[in-house]
């Protein structure tokens, strides 16, 4: 069962890691019924580790977009755009790295989780509906303060349930992206953000694992990259023609059910 877990663990992550309803918040409530054996420090890191092959999907989803250097390609507006996601990069860097054990102990619970659903599910549906104009198309178009505040939204997303792709969309639009340059910015700033979450988790942790967990964590992770993938494909056409109103309203129900459970 172990390993029928970590397979439906890596499909919540894949599918909810880069739509903004927090793959966190997830992962935590599909963990407290579907628990992976082994220590809780072990579970803890898994949740983040899995996380490294979703990034793995963006890049190989993005390289032509990623990679500055090839035939006919002027680098410098790619390697002026990863400067702008170290830029934004930089807050979550920080804060994370200073309240790391304080989040962990005190927010990764189903209670902080729901009223984050709820909260975030009602901030996307105002801001659609109020409808930020917004003053560019392309992800290329961001100005360096303008990625620094989208950093700072990033933040937000410590707390479970918040959704870091929520967050940073969210962040872009106030900032006047488009929809689609918005989700592009914030699935590009995931890589470095993730990547040093990982590091972060495996430097607390360590790798001693067992051969056993490190087991689930290649069935994982092999799970949650196809997912993941597809996932980005699919969600890159949505976004051309949709809205994020469904993702509001699935995340206030789904917060609303997790608030029922509590109670009942």
């Amino acid at each position: 069962m172990d390993f029928v877990n970590a397979v439906i663990l890596g499909i919540v992550e894949g599918v909810t890691e880069f739509l903004p309803i927090s793959s966190t918040g997830h992962l935590i409530l599909v963990e407290d019924y579907l628990p992976l054996g082994g220590t809780k420090a072990f579970a803890d890191a898994f949740m983040v580790i899995i996380q490294l092959p979703a990034i793995l999907a963006v890049v190989l989803y993005f390289w032509g977009r990623l990679w500055p250097f090839g035939k006919d390609k002027k680098p410098v507006p790619t390697i002026r755009l990863w400067f702008l996601i170290v830029a934004a990069f930089l807050p979550a860097a920080v804060l994370g790295f200073l309240l790391d054990k304080t989040i962990e102990k005190y927010l990764f619970t189903p209670p902080v989780v729901a009223a984050a659903l709820i909260v975030g599910g009602v901030v996307l549906i105002v801001l659609e509906k109020i409808g930020l104009k917004h003053r560019f198309e392309k992800v290329e178009d961001f100005k360096f303060p303008s990625a620094v505040a989208v950093g700072f939204f990033q933040c937000l997303a410590m707390i479970p349930g918040t959704s870091r792709s929520a967050a940073t969309i969210i962040g872009g639009m106030a900032m006047g992206a488009a929809r689609p340059a918005a989700a592009e910015f914030s699935f590009f700033l995931a890589i470095p953000t993730m990547l040093g979450a990982t590091a972060l988790k495996v430097l607390k942790h360590g790798v001693s694992f067992s051969p056993h967990e490190w087991a689930l964590l290649a069935v994982g992770s092999v799970v949650s990259f196809a997912v993941a993938y597809a996932v980005i494909a699919a969600f890159m056409r949505y976004i051309q023609t949709r809205s994020f109103i469904p993702f509001g309203w699935y995340r206030i129900v789904l917060g609303i059910i997790v608030i029922l459970t509590l109670l009942f």
